[in-house]
């Protein structure tokens, strides 16, 4: 029997009108699928509802892939996946295995040579590149930097000073309610001439995109708490 199709979904990054987001294609092929693997299964049948799933909700199969996943337990996620079964990886927010769960089963589906197939939709990544004005030809993106202060603020010296000698743009998220302090720390340590874009509610009606000069945050910091935001800079 051929293996199934594991379909990598992306989700909204917030609330609003999914058609701008998500287009009718992807809707219409996520529509069909009754195997998900999830990583709340509340918001992922929220997401099926917004789509017009066709099959009766009570009908569809939600497996749970999240930060507490153990490598050892993506065997059996997958194993509907070899009798032939398709099953769509949806992500909580934007793309899955992207700053988020599911690398490790996707990996391991391609070692089983299952196919996988990437939906479009949003990453939040990536439109803060675009709309940063930064460098992006060189560009990393790191995650999540340190909780403790001084080790915070030691790994961003570290990465604008990497910035400035190989011309690179650093990308960092942050938990949403410890955004104020990151941004604190990037502007209490960064040189005032690093330019530093701060990209928050992306494709969200109150969406804040703005690429300032560390001196010229300096005058006037936005409040970014509890809001879901991307952090760049570049020396």
């Amino acid at each position: 029997m051929n293996s199934g199709i594991l379909y990598l979904i992306p989700a909204p990054l917030g609330k609003g009108d999914i058609a701008w987001t998500i287009p009718a294609a992807v809707r219409q092929c996520v529509a069909r699928l009754d195997r998900y693997i999830v990583e709340h299964p509340k918001t992922a049948r929220q997401f099926l509802k917004q789509i017009d799933c066709i099959l009766p909700l009570q009908r569809i199969s939600m497996q749970v892939l999240d930060e507490h996943t153990q490598a050892r337990e993506f065997e059996n996620l997958l194993s509907p996946l070899l009798a032939g079964s398709d099953i769509g990886l949806l992500s909580e927010a934007g793309c899955p295995a992207v700053a988020d769960p599911g690398a490790g089963l996707v990996r391991l589906a391609h070692q089983k040579k299952i196919r996988v197939v990437p939906l479009v939709g949003p990453s939040s990544i990536l439109l803060a590149l675009m709309a940063s004005g930064l460098n992006g030809q060189r560009f990393v993106f790191h995650g999540y930097l340190p909780v403790e202060t001084s080790k915070r603020v030691k790994k961003i010296v570290e990465l604008e000073k990497d910035s400035i000698v190989r011309d690179q743009t650093q990308i960092l998220i942050e938990t949403p309610y410890r955004n104020q302090k990151l941004l604190e720390s990037i502007i209490s340590c960064c040189r005032d001439d690093t330019s530093l874009c701060i990209a928050c509610n992306l494709t969200l009606a109150d969406e804040y995109i703005s690429t300032r000069a560390v001196r010229e945050w300096k005058h006037a910091l936005p409040d970014i708490h509890n809001k879901p935001a991307i952090f760049l800079l570049q020396g």
